[in-house]
């Protein structure tokens, strides 16, 4: 399959995939930190999503056609329930910050309006004032072999739910906010507080083998 891993700069999804023998490509405004600027469209989602050709950082360009998948991590900083505290001032919406998530839903939206068969995108839990299309179903890192909490949820079309692979006990909530990262014991603090954006955006490996073995199995 050709598969586009939209807004990844971890590529671990892209990897996963490409280990079973798929064609698969991360693309995001960001370098890549996965080791393979070969895979890497370095530019913006919406123009990779329509398919066509594409270049990777190689210099390289792809003749796509239509993608066969779409996963989609969109950047949702402004539209998480996590940071609703900030959509007001002194009891009053914050225009700038509504307007900003605003376009991260359009983004959103725009992604799952792609034209491929199989779309999936990974966010957590929005605002309601964003009114976002409900989730097909929320996963946990614990379900696929890592010991922390961190609801996430997928919106899927075209694809099955993705199935626990191995379930266990939660040690730790994963990059939790500032206040409630220092409840933890000093083992974890800190991966919870360095660089802790890029690290809480970042997909557990267990979560893209199951994406990759799942969604498009082994080909090679």
């Amino acid at each position: 399959m050709k598969v586009l891993i939209a807004c990844e700069e971890s590529q671990r999804v892209c990897i996963a995939f490409r280990k079973r023998g798929h064609e698969a490509y991360s693309c995001d405004i960001q370098e890549p930190s996965g080791g393979h600027p070969e895979w890497h469209i370095l530019g913006d989602a919406l123009r990779a999503i329509e398919g066509g050709k594409v270049t990777t950082m190689d210099g390289k360009t792809h003749d796509i056609g239509r993608w066969d998948m779409i996963i989609a991590f969109v950047p949702c900083t402004k539209t998480s329930n996590a940071g609703a505290r900030h959509l007001y001032k002194g009891g009053k919406l914050n225009l700038q910050r509504y307007y900003e998530g605003l376009c991260g839903k359009a983004l959103f939206m725009a992604v799952w309006a792609a034209d491929c068969d199989k779309v999936v995108i990974e966010n957590p839990t929005p605002s309601r004032i964003f009114d976002y299309p409900p989730p097909t179903q929320a996963i946990q890192p614990f379900m696929f072999g890592h010991p922390f909490s961190k609801k996430t949820l997928l919106w899927e079309r075209g694809v099955d739910p993705l199935t626990p692979t191995n379930i266990v006990e939660p040690t730790a909530t994963w990059c939790p906010s500032g206040s409630y990262s220092g409840k933890h014991g000093e083992e974890h603090k800190g991966m919870f507080t360095t660089d802790r954006a890029r690290n809480r955006a970042k997909t557990f490996p267990g979560i893209a083998e199951a994406m990759a073995e799942q969604r498009g199995g082994d080909i090679r």
